[in-house]
């Protein structure tokens, strides 16, 4: 049955490739910074003159395409929410509840006259905290209200069972980007250092501290999040599949860990397993040691911390502005975002798929779904035949590859069934309770989850936000409708711009089940060995090429792209661009050679590579994004891949000379 299923689905996909793209219409490429050779830094050849002139928006870390994109999103949503807002909808209905939660989240004269009034019985009942058992209790209370402390806490697939969900625990507890933020000793890591622990101090300050109160009580939560940190593994060992998964007996773990009182926790948390999955056990090894060496003082100062560090953009004004102040030092964003912006995304965050159905409703076009099913059969295809041509691969190990490679789910603009938000009401006068009503809807969804059947049409981001995502315990590749759009997709564009777009990222997504990690997931979803050895061994060697490769990679003074922190992404665009661009050469345009604008069609797909990277960011965002980001910076992005991409040698004439020029044999193919 399987393989006749696989031979079907083989034909459909060869069919794809004969049908025809819709009618075209001549976009014309501009903005060609002729003054660069291409084959010296293609990302600024072709967006140097953008890049020169273009303004990161005050309010902004940063411009252009990819998640940037999703500032001009935001002002479509927002048109929506003003309308909605302003109209009188039927109590219970999406529009109420999108229209009034938006609305109270606009209404500033409240907000601000409400000053932290909100918070102070938590803050009272933190103060009233007398041992580790109460404390315990605070930590599961408030994490059913979205906000976490010292327990990590998800719902998703058992990686070793995929059908079926389990709670997943990980570590957390702290409050900067990451763990090496607090022992680096860098003018920068230090400047941020200093000034988190100036937002702490001046949030307690807000509560009614003195300086002197406040300045102890922020030292105090600083330390107990540097010895949690101390604890956490790095972005590079958390890569690991396999290390960060462990199954463990609940039974276990509560003798393992006594002052944590599992069994208690569990229960007041509103789970009821007999086992879990601990991805980093050694950092609950020492929050069980820490319950038990820190003072309950401390531990008030650290929950009261991280209460208002939580909830400090919910409330009034001054808590807004020392959040901001923070973000300031943080990112290089130089002014605060509009209200409005703000309170767009808390609504796409809070009651994302409410929003998204009005969004889609009104631009996403249906026959987006059809053309992309096209391209995505195609890249299929492409990706197939690049399986066939391997020389490093056994041919038992290609059939399994196939196998998965046919296996894909594919979801492309919104889910086939949306979120249900019944339960949420919404008040046009309590922005903070609806906040707080959004996050208990959203924590009974998970835990609901847990033990059941994996739902495989739910979906992990909403709909109008511009991403695209592979799920690996899911074998799924998704394409929300907020990335089906110039630069990345456009149905009228000839086959080169889409295919350079979004081809290259539905190239990408399918390479990631292909990955340092999703290899490691065969065609269901488990985390289990599909590979013959020598062939995995093989495929380990072309990947620490990768890392070897991007680690040269110099984006700000001294510092370097991580490359064991992105291989997966830097492996996903390598392939990606290779597998768009086979897939390209099966269209009428890519066998051909008229010249559009001056550039022949391959000229024309590598040009729309460049232009979805198109980025600029403020120096102190790509340092955040460097250390901590699984993705290379937009440039190298471009500039990795091509230089290790004959056809693109091929398409700008690249030289030896030219800086990215590699000798052939040093090319990096992976898939």
């Amino acid at each position: 049955m399987k393989k006749l299923l696989y031979l079907s689905l083989a034909l459909l996909l060869e069919g794809a490739c004969e049908q025809k793209a819709p009618e075209t219409k001549h976009i014309v490429v501009t903005g060609i910074d002729s003054s660069k050779k291409p084959g010296d830094d293609f990302f600024m050849y072709a967006n140097g003159i953008w890049y020169d002139t273009a303004q990161i928006p005050a309010g902004q870390t940063g411009v252009g395409s990819y998640s940037f994109l999703n500032f001009p999103q935001r002002i479509r949503l927002k048109g929506i929410l003003d309308s909605v807002a302003n109209s009188s909808n039927p109590a219970g209905s999406i529009e109420q509840k999108v229209g009034d939660f938006y609305a109270s989240g606009m209404d500033t004269v409240t907000i601000n006259k409400r000053g932290y009034d909100p918070i102070k019985p938590l803050l009272a009942r933190i103060d009233a905290l007398t041992d580790v058992p109460s404390l315990l209790k605070v930590v599961a209370e408030e994490q059913k209200v979205g906000t976490g402390s010292i327990i990590g806490f998800s719902v998703g697939p058992d990686d070793q069972k995929s059908t079926v969900n389990i709670l997943q625990l990980y570590q957390t507890g702290i409050g900067l980007p990451d763990r090496d933020y607090y022992f680096q000793k860098d003018p920068a890591t230090l400047a941020i250092q200093k000034a988190y622990k100036a937002y702490l101090s001046q949030l307690f300050q807000l509560t009614g501290s003195d300086v002197a109160t406040a300045e102890k009580s922020a030292s105090a939560a600083y330390e107990v999040e540097k010895q949690l940190a101390g604890a956490h593994r790095t972005n590079i060992e958390l890569r690991d599949v396999k290390v960060n998964y462990n199954k463990l007996a609940v039974a276990d773990i509560t003798k393992k860990h006594p002052n944590l009182q599992w069994t208690t926790l569990l229960n007041d948390l509103g789970v009821n397993v007999d086992s879990v999955n601990m991805g980093q056990p050694p950092y609950y090894d020492k929050l069980n040691a820490m319950l038990k060496s820190v003072s309950i003082n401390d531990w008030k100062a650290y929950l009261k911390a991280h209460t208002l560090t939580n909830y400090a953009s919910l409330l009034s004004r001054p808590f807004a502005d020392a959040d901001f102040a923070y973000t300031k030092v943080l990112t290089g964003q130089a002014v605060k975002k509009t209200r409005a912006e703000e309170m767009t995304q808390a609504v796409d965050g809070s009651l994302g798929e409410a929003l998204a159905q009005l969004y889609v409703k009104k631009y996403f076009p249906e026959t987006a779904k059809k053309r992309m099913a096209v391209l995505i059969g195609n890249l299929k295809t492409a990706f197939e035949a690049r399986i066939n041509k391997l020389d490093w691969m056994s041919d038992s190990t290609k059939a399994k590859a196939k196998e998965k490679l046919y296996a894909f789910t594919e979801k492309i603009g919104y889910p086939d069934k949306w979120r249900d938000y019944s339960q949420v009401e919404v008040k046009r006068d309590t922005y903070f309770e609806n906040c707080l009503a959004a996050n208990k809807n959203e924590y009974r969804y998970a835990v609901a989850k847990v033990g059941q059947p994996v739902d495989r049409t739910e979906w992990y981001t909403t709909p109008p936000t511009v991403t695209a995502y592979n799920n690996p315990p899911l074998n799924e590749i998704v394409f929300p409708a907020g990335i089906l759009q110039t630069p990345y997709f456009d149905l009228s564009a000839d086959d080169a711009l889409n295919y350079g777009g979004i081809g290259m990222v539905i190239g990408h997504e399918i390479t990631h089940s292909f990955d340092d990690q999703g290899a490691q997931f065969d065609k269901e979803g488990n985390v289990k060995n599909w590979w013959a050895k020598t062939d995995y061994e093989k495929f380990k060697a072309k990947t620490q090429q990768v890392i070897d490769q991007y680690n040269l990679f110099t984006v700000l003074d001294s510092v370097h792209i991580k490359g064991a922190l992105t291989v997966g992404e830097n492996t996903a665009d390598i392939a990606g661009v290779a597998i768009a661009y086979d897939a390209f050469k099966l269209t009428e345009q890519g066998k051909d050679t008229t010249k559009l604008d001056g550039f022949t069609p391959d000229q024309r797909f590598f040009i729309s590579v460049a232009r979805i990277w198109r980025v600029k960011t403020t120096a102190p965002f790509l340092r955040m994004y460097v250390n901590t980001n699984p993705h290379s910076p937009a440039k190298w992005r471009v500039n990795g891949p091509l230089m290790n991409f004959t056809p693109f040698y091929n398409a700008f004439n690249v030289q030896p000379g030219d800086k990215m020029y590699k000798p052939e044999n040093e090319r990096i193919t992976v898939w």
